[in-house]
């Protein structure tokens, strides 16, 4: 870890118009990919997402919304990697498989793309642009842009895509909403940004000289934990940070908290809702050290109740970044640089 920054603290500047226009190609692609979802819907019977790394976690949020809205699609989730050491055998024609990578260059999503090249399936890519090696190899793509807001955009392209998938399919009625709702996002999102920079100062001093942080969620906010945990705070930061799932929190993981244990809780609006407050009122009774991020504290304007359990992680993680771009200023930590990734064979 370097040293912390010297002298007087500067906390990072938001900026609001940044974060919106770089979304606006995602936002250009979503009447096409809700489109291609209302058209395949009733020629497919399974969906099987692949990534690494975020792509993979806001799978998992959609995957938990096809399990909970259809009821005749089956859906699964793998890591390329594990995917190809899989070589599983159900695909067919009736087989639906979406590939993310923000640089569509990541060596194992590219590798599932070309294993997918002769199968009897159709594939999705979802990528920066149409020149990558993954848009290359899949049938149908949709673009991001040239983006540092990648994981929104992708999320928001893949969340249109199937909210298109599960009306074509099963009728769902709230595909017109999610739509609406997709293209408000960027402003609620900057929203939520803007009202969290206060916390996301105060947090990030209290954390600074945390070592160990760990981070609770449930359901489809658990992408939160993941990504803010795995992909900003250990890979940004290289700090150890413990993404829990609040449905195994009392299976274990609670024996770790104590007085002084730092504790990000992250509570959605989703069915799973439930799970965070059991555990919202142990660790509060258990911990001086919790901070807890609610996507009912966050305005979000222009999103349908409805839709507001689907896109509350978006939200909650523009609240969550604010923390950790003032703690890289806080441990003279630029979030760009690395140790190991893309440096070398490894």
């Amino acid at each position: 870890m370097t040293s912390p920054a010297p002298g007087g603290f500067v906390p990072a500047v938001f900026d609001r118009a940044q974060l919106v226009a770089e979304l606006a190609p995602s936002i250009a692609a979503l009447e096409g990919a809700m489109a291609f979802g209302r058209e395949i819907g009733p020629r497919i019977d399974r969906v099987i997402f692949l990534a690494c790394g975020s792509p993979n976690r806001a799978m998992r949020g959609l995957q938990y919304w096809i399990e909970h809205f259809s009821p005749t699609l089956e859906v699964r989730r793998h890591f390329p990697a594990e995917f190809l050491a899989q070589d599983p055998p159900r695909l067919d024609s009736r087989t639906l498989v979406i590939l993310g990578s923000k640089s569509g260059t990541t060596p194992e999503t590219v590798a599932a793309a070309e294993f997918l090249r002769g199968r009897d399936c159709v594939t999705v890519g979802i990528t920066q642009s149409a020149t990558t090696p993954l848009a290359a190899a899949v049938q149908h793509r949709f673009l991001i842009g040239e983006t540092p807001e990648s994981f929104l955009g992708m999320a928001m392209i893949a969340q249109a895509l199937v909210g298109g998938l599960l009306a074509g399919r099963d009728g769902w009625p709230h595909a017109g909403a999610l739509l609406a709702s997709l293209r408000a996002l960027p402003e609620a999102v900057a929203d939520a940004a803007a009202t969290a920079d206060r916390r996301g100062i105060d947090a990030a001093l209290a954390l600074r000289d945390d070592r160990h942080i760990y981070l609770l969620a449930s359901g489809p906010c658990f992408t939160n934990a993941y990504v803010f945990g795995v992909c900003i705070l250990m890979e940004m930061l290289w700090l150890h940070a413990y993404p829990v799932d609040a449905a195994e929190f009392f299976h274990g993981p609670f024996e770790i908290v104590e007085r002084g244990t730092p504790l990000i809780l992250i509570l959605g609006e989703d069915p799973s809702r439930p799970l965070m407050e059991r555990a919202l009122r142990f660790c509060t009774r258990q911990s001086d050290r919790v901070f807890v991020y609610d996507s009912k504290d966050l305005a979000m304007p222009g999103i349908a109740p409805e839709i507001r359990p689907l896109l509350a992680p978006y939200a909650l993680q523009a609240a969550l970044k604010r923390i950790s771009a003032n703690l890289s200023i806080l441990h003279g930590k630029p979030l760009g640089e690395r140790r190991y990734m893309w440096k070398g064979g490894y």
